[in-house]
C-alpha cells in the first residue's frame, strides 16, 4: 500500500467515525482505535494516542456552539474536570504498564457498555428542583435556554457521587483513548438529576480537557504520531459536522441502532484478539 492510499483510507474511516460518533455522542475514537489495530495493523497504544487528539478536536469545535448558546454548565464542567483530569492522568500512566492484549479486551468490554447505553432511550427529567448542600455550596444549579428563549432552571443533585464516577471515567480515558462521553451523560443525567440537553454539552465541553491530560502522557512517551493524527482529525471533524446535518433529516434512534451493531462487532472482534494475544 503507498503512502497515498494509506492516508486516503484513514481520511475515509475518520470521516465515517466522526458521522456514526457524532449521531451516538461516542465521538470518533469507538471507530478509530478498532479500525487502526485490526485493519491497519498499527500498534495500540499508537491508535490511543491518535484517538485522544481526535476528542481534543472534535470537543474544542463542537463546545463552542454550545457554550454561547448558554446551555453548557461551564461551572460544572470545570468543577467534575478535577476528578476527570486526575482520573485521566492515573489511567494514560496505567496504559504505559499494561499489556496490550489486555488493553483490548477492556477497550472491548468498555466499547459494548458505552454503545448499550448510547441507545437507550432517555428517561427525561423528573421536574425536581431540590437541591443539595454541595450544589449550592459550589453554585453549582443553573438555568438553560428552551426553544423560545426561556431560561429553564434546574438544579444539581448527589455531587459527590458524581465526582466520583468522573473520576472513573477518567481512568478509562486515559486508559483506553476514549472520551468516555457515554458514561459522563448517564452520571450526570441519571445520577445529578440534569436536563438531558445540559448533560451531553457539559460532556461535550468535558471530554476535550480529558483528552489533554491523557495525550501528555502519550505525547511524553512518543505515541503520538502527527502523520497518523492530521488525517484523522480533519476526516473526523469533516465527518462530525455532516453527522449533524444528518440528524435534523433521519431518525436518531434508528441510526444510534445500526451503529451499535457495527460498533458491537469491532468490539468483539477486539475481545477475540485480546484473548489471542494477536493485538
Amino acid at each position: 500500500m503507498t503512502l497515498l492510499v494509506f492516508l486516503l483510507c484513514i481520511l475515509a474511516a475518520s470521516y465515517i467515525a466522526g458521522l456514526l460518533g457524532s449521531v451516538t455522542g461516542l465521538g470518533g475514537g469507538v471507530v478509530i482505535i478498532p479500525f487502526f489495530t485490526l485493519v491497519l495493523d498499527i500498534d495500540l497504544r499508537y491508535a490511543i494516542g491518535t484517538s485522544l487528539i481526535t476528542a481534543i478536536a472534535t470537543s474544542s469545535g463542537s463546545a463552542i456552539a454550545y457554550v454561547k448558546e448558554g446551555i453548557t454548565n461551564i461551572r460544572l464542567g470545570m468543577f467534575l474536570e478535577i476528578a476527570t483530569t486526575a482520573g485521566a492522568i492515573c489511567g494514560a500512566a496505567l496504559a504505559m504498564y499494561t499489556p496490550t492484549h489486555l488493553i483490548s479486551i477492556i477497550y472491548g468490554i468498555v466499547l459494548i457498555v458505552s454503545v448499550s447505553l448510547s441507545v437507550r432511550r432517555h428517561a427525561g427529567q423528573s421536574g425536581d428542583i431540590i437541591t443539595n448542600k454541595w450544589a449550592e455550596r459550589f453554585k453549582l444549579n443553573s438555568t438553560y435556554p428552551d426553544a423560545s428563549g426561556k431560561l429553564i432552571p434546574y438544579a444539581v443533585h448527589k455531587v459527590p457521587g458524581g465526582f466520583i464516577v468522573m473520576w472513573l471515567a477518567g481512568i478509562l480515558s486515559g486508559l483506553l483513548g476514549i472520551g468516555s462521553g457515554a458514561l459522563k451523560v448517564v452520571a450526570m443525567d441519571t445520577m445529578m438529576k440534569l436536563p438531558f440537553k445540559v448533560s451531553t454539552t457539559t460532556s461535550n465541553f468535558m471530554i476535550g480537557v480529558t483528552a489533554a491530560a491523557s495525550a501528555g502522557v502519550y505525547f511524553y512517551r512518543g505515541y503520538i504520531n502527527p502523520t497518523l493524527s492530521m488525517p484523522v482529525v480533519l476526516g473526523v471533524l469533516a465527518g462530525a459536522y455532516t453527522g449533524s446535518n444528518v440528524l435534523a433529516k433521519v431518525s436518531p434512534q434508528k441510526l444510534k441502532i445500526i451503529f451499535a451493531v457495527v460498533v458491537g462487532l469491532l468490539a468483539l472482534q477486539m475481545i477475540y484478539k485480546g484473548f489471542t494475544h494477536s493485538i
